[in-house]
């Protein structure tokens, strides 16, 4: 098969390296040979090749304590041991024989039955419902037997032997809930622990080398070997996942999850289970022709511990954490391994959640310091564990209003405290420099090479730095930060938008719900002409009265030229929605204004937004969002006589829409909406030589400036008529003095202004049947035929009225008149 790639790194670490036969105390005349090795909890089992079991205590693994040597005879090499924790048991493979022992080797050996010519044993690998019993699978001749061992008081143990199937030539066995995996030279087979029923996985060519099984963690994987590739069964048969490509073929396997952990030809290699990657290579000297042996807790929970034995010599080795492995790479800046590494345990399930954060955010201030501030950040917001005011020290220096909040971490001290962005920039340039003279040399550094190639300038790494924290603090702002954290956090905000010169974005936070201290932003922003900005930081915080002094004098300013037009940048010009800075100043007062129930307030400040926009004004005095309304004898008293449309519009407003039914207010309406009447009629007057398309707009005018008097004349009843008709008498508002004579009772005036001066003899009609009084109507016959002041008499209009009502007239009254008028 291929080579393996160079591995990259170390999963296991050393520990100790112990010589059993020195340990126990032997004679160098007396050697031992070890030939099989097994560890259960915190104790190492060794088997020799002359019949005896060795027992050595891994509590302090790098210094193991040989405890105890119990000879089982000298000619009887152990093959193989299997330690049986539930029932405090050892069982022996040796010679063919099977042995058991006390865990501790504190009593003799005892042969497990009659058993004879045992070729492999395997215990069986699940939790069972009894904790104080076990089972496991034996291969015996031509029989595959299951023994089954329960342990009782005074530490009596029952034992009962029944046979599962027939099977020949079995080379190692391997047991997963009820499957009893079978190897032998022609292949790999299961059989049912339960009913014996046996299936075939696959077949081995008659070149292949050792079968070997070994169960996988989890409880319900097997891996079966062909040579020197591990290919992974689920409990059925089935393959599952991808399969382990080893560099030689195995004559051990162990498993350290999530490592699998293989020793042939004089090493030992260390895979990645779940993508068969070659992590590591342990060269192993050896002396005699033993093989070499790897073992590891089959039955611990979260073991670390490897056994590396040869003839003569043990190496006791650690998995190194997941947390030491990505340290070690950081400590390289070899990123991209430490970033791999935390992906991979991640997916593994070997780091806690908290601790990813906390990886994220180590790795995140060693790539700030290494100037790659992009990629800091996205490991900030990665880490759920990290504190926005982490960065506070990069943008504010100390002591500052923040500095208790800053927590005191130091994660794995592998970078400098926190400081202004400028000085780790400086730094970081410093360190660049230096890597630039050493490569020079011909000397090797760890600065990324894009930095050496293509080395940044001072301005833009600092934007580009503050480009990103701002970045993290915009995200932090989602979060549900402690107040005065968020405090902090959009202050800052503000500090390096304005670094930047971020107006919009200034803005925008400024405007919006934030928690910017005052104080903090008020003199800077001042002091730079951040004055928008300014004002809507004061609205925001309900200082309103600054902020109106702010839009005002901004309106003054776009006003008088002082400042430039923010419309005139506007590429989009001609469009009908551009607004010039004038009117976005009291826009921006008057969403201020129409919220705010301070009359003296409001009303200081409404005159200028009139003079910009008079229905901006309107549109604060007829609010309803304020709490408490304004005085209407204020308003009244405080809007500028010349501001008609707003008087008008806010008397409207109060009668129509808050329902007023003070008369005062009611003739102050009529009063303006007639003098307004007038002036639009005699300004009509004077338009009469523009052309057609001037004639329809000034029309249109009048006609709607009379309507709306017409329908509050007709509407209200509060107003005083006399008053009205004083103002209107000399005018030609002739349909409006006849709605007032009627509101005053004068029927014959309001007849002779319908029929006569109207000539609307449809409404004079109408007007009659309203009063419902028959000689009405020979009033109204009387002024058709009798018009007087030299007109002519209306005979068609006489005709009509007595077409529609003759049958209701009194013949003799209707000649009466006629010949009282013709007389």
């Amino acid at each position: 098969m291929g080579s393996q790639p160079p591995a990259s790194r170390a999963a296991l670490e050393h520990l100790a390296t112990l010589d059993p036969a020195a340990l126990a105390g032997l004679p160098v005349s007396s050697p031992l040979t070890v030939r099989s090795a097994a560890v259960s909890a915190h104790l190492l089992y060794l088997g020799t090749g002359g019949g005896k079991l060795l027992l050595f205590s891994l509590q302090d693994p790098s210094t193991p304590e040989f405890l105890r040597l119990l000879p089982i005879g000298a000619t009887l090499p152990v093959s193989a041991i299997v330690p049986l924790p539930s029932v405090a048991r050892l069982l022996v493979l040796a010679d063919g024989l099977l042995l058991l022992a006390d865990p501790l080797l504190s009593r003799p050996v005892r042969r497990l039955g009659s058993l004879r010519s045992v070729t492999a044993v395997a215990a069986r690998r699940v939790v069972l419902a009894d904790p104080s019993s076990c089972s496991v699978a034996i291969s015996v001749g031509k029989k595959l037997l299951r023994v089954d061992f329960t342990l009782h008081d005074a530490d009596e143990l029952d034992v009962q032997t029944r046979e599962i199937a027939s099977v020949e030539g079995v080379k190692a066995l391997a047991w997963v809930d009820d499957s009893v995996f079978v190897a032998t030279a022609t292949g790999y087979s299961l059989y049912s622990s339960t009913n014996g029923q046996g299936v075939d996985i696959f077949s081995l060519p008659e070149s292949a080398g050792h079968p070997r099984v070994k169960p996988l963690s989890g409880g319900d994987e097997v891996m079966l070997l062909v040579d020197n590739v591990g290919v992974v069964v689920d409990r059925f048969g089935q393959p599952v996942g991808s399969s382990l490509v080893f560099s030689t073929t195995p004559d051990y396997i162990a498993e350290v999850f999530p490592y699998v952990i293989v020793a042939g030809d004089s090493k030992v290699d260390v895979y990645r289970r779940r993508n068969a990657a070659h992590l590591q290579t342990i060269p192993v000297a050896r002396t005699g022709q033993g093989v070499l042996i790897v073992a590891g807790d089959d039955d611990g929970i979260d073991t670390e511990l490897v056994v590396i034995a040869t003839t003569y010599k043990v190496f006791c080795y650690r998995k190194v954490s997941a947390l030491e492995q990505i340290k070690a790479s950081l400590r390289r800046k070899n990123y991209k391994e430490a970033i791999s590494l935390l992906e991979e345990f991640e997916s593994d399930g070997e780091i806690s959640k908290d601790m990813i954060s906390f990886v994220h955010a180590q790795l995140g201030f060693l790539l700030f310091f290494d100037l790659r501030f992009e990629d800091a950040v996205n490991h900030f917001l990665l880490s759920e564990t990290m504190q926005p005011s982490e960065v506070f020290p990069f943008i504010m220096r100390d002591p500052n209003r923040w500095s208790d909040l800053v927590p005191r971490k130091r994660y794995w001290g592998l970078h400098p405290p926190p400081k202004p962005l400028e000085e780790v920039i400086d730094d970081g340039l410093v360190t660049v420099q230096q890597a630039l003279f050493l490569k020079k040399a011909g000397v090797d550094t760890v600065v990324d090479e894009d930095f050496l190639s293509n080395p940044p300038s001072r301005a833009d790494l600092l934007e580009l730095a503050i480009r990103n924290i701002i970045r993290y603090l915009c995200a932090s702002r989602m979060k549900n930060l402690p107040s005065p954290e968020m405090e902090g956090v959009d202050t800052l905000l503000m500090y390096l938008y304005r670094a930047l010169h971020l107006v919009d974005d200034m803005e925008k936070l400024a405007s919006s719900q934030n928690s910017c201290i005052v104080d903090e932003l008020e003199s800077l922003l001042d002091d730079s002409g951040h004055l928008r900005t300014l004002a809507f930081l004061y609205g925001s915080k309900g200082m309103c009265s600054k902020a109106l002094s702010i839009w005002r004098v901004l309106a003054r300013n776009y006003s008088a030229g002082l400042w430039k037009d923010l419309s005139e940048n506007d590429s989009c010009g001609t469009l009908v929605t551009k607004r010039s800075g004038e009117e976005i100043a009291a826009v921006e007062a008057a969403k201020i204004l129409k919220a705010l129930s301070d009359e003296d307030l409001v009303l200081e400040h409404l005159g200028w937004v009139a003079d910009i926009d008079q229905d901006l004004a309107i549109a604060v005095l007829t609010s309803e969002t304020r709490e408490n309304q304004l005085s209407p004898e204020k308003v009244v008293a405080s809007v500028d006589a010349e501001k008609v449309v707003i008087h008008q519009r806010y008397l409207q407003w109060l009668i129509e829409g808050q329902g007023c039914d003070d008369p005062h207010y009611h003739t102050s309406y009529a009063l303006s909406l007639a003098k307004s009447a007038i002036e639009a009629v005699d300004m009509e007057s004077k338009y009469r030589g523009k052309d057609d398309s001037e004639i329809d707009s000034d029309a249109q005018f009048v006609y709607s400036v009379r309507e709306s008097l017409q329908l509050f004349l007709q509407a209200s009843d509060l107003y005083d008529p006399e008053d009205v008709l004083d103002v209107i008498a000399e005018s030609e508002l002739w349909l409006e003095k006849a709605i007032l004579y009627r509101k005053m009772g004068q029927e014959n005036i309001v007849l002779q202004i319908l029929a006569l001066k109207l000539e609307d003899s449809e409404a004079a009609e109408q007007y009659c049947a309203e009063i419902g009084r028959d000689d009405a109507y020979i009033q109204l016959l009387g002024l058709y035929l009798d018009p007087q002041n030299g007109k002519e008499p209306m005979f068609t209009a006489a005709v009509r009225l007595l077409h529609n009502h003759g049958e209701s007239l009194d013949p003799i009254q209707v000649l009466e008149v006629y010949y009282f008028i013709v007389a």
